[in-house]
């Protein structure tokens, strides 16, 4: 290890190596396990804020201020209903960017729509049920009841996460999320395809860079299985400055954990003492046909999840509803190093 506590010691007898052993720290550290100090507190955070959960979900559920109660519910229902539109023109979106050939990022962008648009309408329809149950108008349902009470709680009803894209976020943050990615589609119908795209504003990212792959093998009339990314880290951009590429995309939105973007070697490098997320610059994704096998002791392969939680299912489409992709990151460490560290890019955070 890094501190010289942890090495593989030359011991000969069984009482030099219980001897060695006992010479470790009774709380071992990050480090023994080849991960950076961070970790420490990563691990602390975890586990308040599933202790915190716990309480929470040991709370009645009704209390003798009742009516304050649902009078809160009732301001926060109105207050998203105001918040997040009812849907979005699909009808518009369809005849401005119909689908083409030699431009699948209208079928990108129609997709995301449709999804968006069926998650709006339960979104917009369980709360004008719900603000008509707690006028007393109709029937408190158990649904509705478990809809309430996520919203007192700063939690997202599990029949809108059951339709919406995987998120670890509270309510009031996961609100403002779910406003920036509704901002960022609409720009796109009405501004036209961007130069830089919002990785993390995607409802299905992998459709995105699918969309990508097609445009480059259609365009040349290459076989698109034999098609594949070169990851450029352009940290000379930023979403505001990029320019359209001739192939492939720029993508931007990115957070790193258990690792940084050094701006000044342009290389992964350890992350900075307690700071445990760090912008990942923009990217540009280059099709390469038949892209010769990159050198292993030069990058280091990272994958990119949407969420924190690292893990998924595999979901119908073959996808998982997690995972995204690997991503090569130019290094000057072996791969090992970051794997022990657990380095990987996020598209949200849980705040």
């Amino acid at each position: 290890s890094e501190s010289g506590i942890y090495y593989a010691p030359e011991c000969n007898t069984i009482d030099e190596h219980i001897d060695f052993i006992r010479g470790f720290p009774l709380q071992p550290g990050p480090e023994a396990f080849g991960l950076h100090d961070n970790a420490d507190i990563t691990c602390a955070q975890n586990e308040t804020f599933s202790l915190f959960e716990d309480l929470l979900e040991c709370q009645p559920k009704s209390a003798s201020g009742g009516g304050d109660r649902d009078e809160e519910i009732a301001t926060l229902a109105n207050d998203i209903l105001t918040r997040i539109p009812a849907s979005l023109d699909i009808v518009k979106t369809s005849e401005m960017y119909p689908t083409d050939y030699h431009e699948s990022m209208n079928t990108v962008l129609t997709q995301e729509v449709i999804r968006f648009n069926n998650m709006l309408k339960v979104i917009n329809s369980t709360l004008k049920v719900l603000l008509k149950a707690l006028k007393g108008t109709v029937a408190m349902s158990a649904e509705l009841d478990a809809i309430g009470t996520s919203l007192f709680n700063n939690q997202v009803p599990g029949k809108w996460a059951g339709k919406a894209y995987p998120s670890l976020k509270p309510l009031a943050s996961w609100l403002i999320d779910l406003e920036a990615r509704l901002k960022f589609v609409q720009g796109w119908m009405d501004n036209g395809h961007p130069a830089a795209y919002w990785i993390s504003g995607f409802f299905f990212p992998q459709a995105f860079l699918t969309g990508a792959l097609q445009n480059f093998a259609r365009k040349h009339q290459y076989a698109i299985d034999r098609v594949t990314f070169d990851h450029v880290f352009r940290d000379d951009l930023d979403k505001d400055t990029a320019e359209k590429p001739e192939d492939g995309c720029i993508i931007y939105g990115l957070y790193m954990e258990s690792c940084r973007w050094d701006h000044e070697r342009h290389l992964l490098e350890d992350p900075i003492p307690k700071e445990l997320f760090s912008d990942a610059p923009c990217v540009l994704l280059s099709p390469v046909y038949e892209r010769p096998a990159p050198d292993p002791t030069k990058m280091y392969e990272a994958p990119i999840y949407k969420t924190l939680a690292r893990a998924g299912t595999l979901s119908t489409t073959g996808h998982s509803t997690n995972f995204v992709m690997m991503i090569e990151v130019p290094t000057d460490k072996p791969q090992a190093f970051w794997i022990k560290r657990s380095a990987a890019l996020f598209c949200a955070l849980k705040y």
